[in-house]
């Protein structure tokens, strides 16, 4: 099989690019992100473990942990609160 490169532009796959995101929802994502960061530090999720933990490290970088956790839990749909957010500020500019 031809490598991607040689092969003429008719028979490359196409490049896929996401459809661009509406800035409202990306900010409704950024806030129910935010949420489930304060929800899941409230939780317990990310402090140290008295036994076999990670010491300092563990301590200063489980901050990034559970925002990249809560970021992960929107991008897979949340609990919905992106969603209400973000027709609450799509109605509010459609208003205005």
């Amino acid at each position: 099989m031809e490598p991607i490169a040689q092969l003429p532009a008719t028979r490359r796959p196409a490049a896929i690019t996401p459809p661009p995101q509406d800035p409202l929802r990306k900010a409704a994502q950024e806030l129910e992100a935010t949420f489930l960061t304060e929800m899941l530090k409230s939780a317990g999720l990310g402090e140290s473990r008295e036994t076999m933990g990670g010491g300092a490290g563990e301590d200063q970088f489980s901050s990034f942990l559970v925002r990249a956790q809560a970021e992960q839990i929107t991008k897979a749909g949340g609990v919905g609160l992106a969603e209400s957010l973000y027709h609450a500020l799509k109605e509010a500019q459609d208003n205005d």
